[in-house]
């Protein structure tokens, strides 16, 4: 065996290549757990950047609440406190949304501060970048799912149903999960933050306003009302209640499983694609 095969074959042992150049799934894990602590080390270096997940579902739990609570809550036939059961698991859905921009627009600062160039450099799986990103988000996303609990406690939601709420937090995470491969997607191919941002905020509008997240599509037109039944928020807020506070599930459970593995497989490989090929 010569020298130059001696050495090639020690460095793929030490970076985990196979001799054929590939990565086994192994070595996946490891650079996404490695990755992982990268970001948390970031957000340690640099705790503003969890401000959204911390002030988001304080204002909007308590502004909503406050603001449109009493008018919301009599069409609902309680006044506030129905309000408060019917707006808590709506935010919760609608916290998966938020978190997952927040991933496109992180990604693409990586990639204008040249973070990415040195990450594919690096002899480590492609899509260890992305999962590393996902798992981080996915943290923020639980710890504002808590801290929207605790606030929704404090301003009068009850819990009644310790698994309902477990199986709600999951099926938001799962949904915000498969929506951050499009704004990972998103984070490749735009210039720039502020375009990730925009762009975000011409998808999330529309999705969150024409959904059932803030109030029951029965007040709403006909035209709303009907692309409010075929949104995937409405689904998953309509889920997250009847597991929290009891009502019909199994319809609105499985429409949002449908959605999130059809964004899931649409979605992860053109992220997948872009980020390798990107210039």
């Amino acid at each position: 065996m010569s020298a130059t095969t001696t050495t090639a074959t020690a460095g793929a042992a030490v970076t985990g290549l196979r001799a054929d150049g590939r990565i086994p799934l192994r070595a996946h894990v490891r650079h996404t757990s490695a990755l992982v602590r990268r970001n948390l080390l970031w957000i340690r270096q640099d705790p503003e950047s969890m401000f959204d997940a911390v002030l988001f579902p304080i204002v909007f739990t308590l502004l909503f609440v406050y603001v449109f609570g009493g008018s919301i809550g009599q069409s609902l036939g309680g006044g506030q406190d129905a309000y408060v059961q019917y707006i808590v698991p709506g935010l919760m859905a609608m916290m998966g949304m938020n978190m997952a921009q927040g991933v496109g627009t992180g990604f693409n600062q990586d990639f204008n501060t040249g973070v990415m160039d040195r990450f594919r450099s690096l002899p480590i799986g492609r899509g260890s970048v992305l999962f590393a990103k996902i798992s981080v988000e996915m943290m923020r996303m639980l710890i504002a799912t808590a801290i929207l609990m605790v606030v929704g406690v404090l301003v009068g939601f009850d819990i009644t149903d310790w698994p309902g709420l477990f199986a709600a937090v999951g099926l938001s995470a799962v949904f915000g999960s498969a929506l951050m491969w499009v704004f990972l997607t998103l984070g490749v191919v735009m210039k720039n933050a502020q375009s990730v941002q925009a762009m975000g905020f011409l998808v999330l509008m529309p999705l969150q306003f024409g959904s059932s997240i803030f109030a029951p599509p029965q007040s709403m037109p006909g035209w709303l009302r009907s692309f409010t039944e075929y949104n995937p928020l409405s689904s998953l807020a309509d889920a997250a209640r009847g597991l929290m506070v009891g009502g019909p599930v199994a319809q609105d459970l499985w429409m949002t499983l449908a959605w999130s593995v059809g964004i899931t497989a649409v979605m992860a490989p053109v992220a997948i694609h872009k980020f390798r090929t990107k210039t």
